[in-house]
């Protein structure tokens, strides 16, 4: 075997053995302690970033309420309307909500976001993203919760 093919050789072990070495890190992953702080810390940012979103609703819808959610279910906001309409002389009551939230940490070590949209009286969104608690992209989360309030809008502005 002449030099050459030595060369070659060794390069491709170094490089398994830098992808061997890559996949045991994130393998190992971080702790239990370290993934709850680092959910919790993402949980933050997003929740204040979904509130200021959804609160922009009743400003150009006006009738929504604004809620903080907090809890089992998970942090976040919601707006939420009731409508009253007499169709062909009967009462008709409508209900239309927007939700989104992180959902709590798990032992899957994940991040996940979640939306639902009703518009009267019908479920018309529902959206879930989730990314694990290492490979989490905060400027991704934000510009999602961005997109399902603007598509959430969208879909409202033409259903009434």
């Amino acid at each position: 075997m002449d030099f050459q093919e030595r060369l070659k050789k060794a390069i491709e072990r170094g490089q398994h053995r830098g992808e061997e070495q890559a996949r045991a890190e994130v393998g190992r992953g971080l702790n239990e302690e370290e993934c709850k702080r680092l959910h919790s810390q993402y949980r933050l940012q997003l929740s204040e970033h979904i509130e200021k979103c959804i609160s922009q609703l009743p400003k150009h819808f006006p009738g929504f309420r604004l809620e903080t959610l907090y809890g089992d279910r998970g942090w976040g906001a919601a707006a939420t309307r009731d409508d009253l309409a007499v169709e062909t002389g009967r009462r008709a009551e409508y209900f239309s909500r927007f939700e989104m939230t992180v959902r709590p940490f798990s032992a899957l070590q994940v991040l996940e976001l979640s939306a639902k949209g009703t518009i009267r009286n019908k479920e018309l969104f529902n959206r879930t993203h989730f990314q694990r608690l290492v490979e989490v992209a905060l400027e991704e989360y934000e510009s999602r919760i961005d997109n399902w309030t603007l598509e959430y809008a969208e879909l409202y502005a033409s259903k009434q």
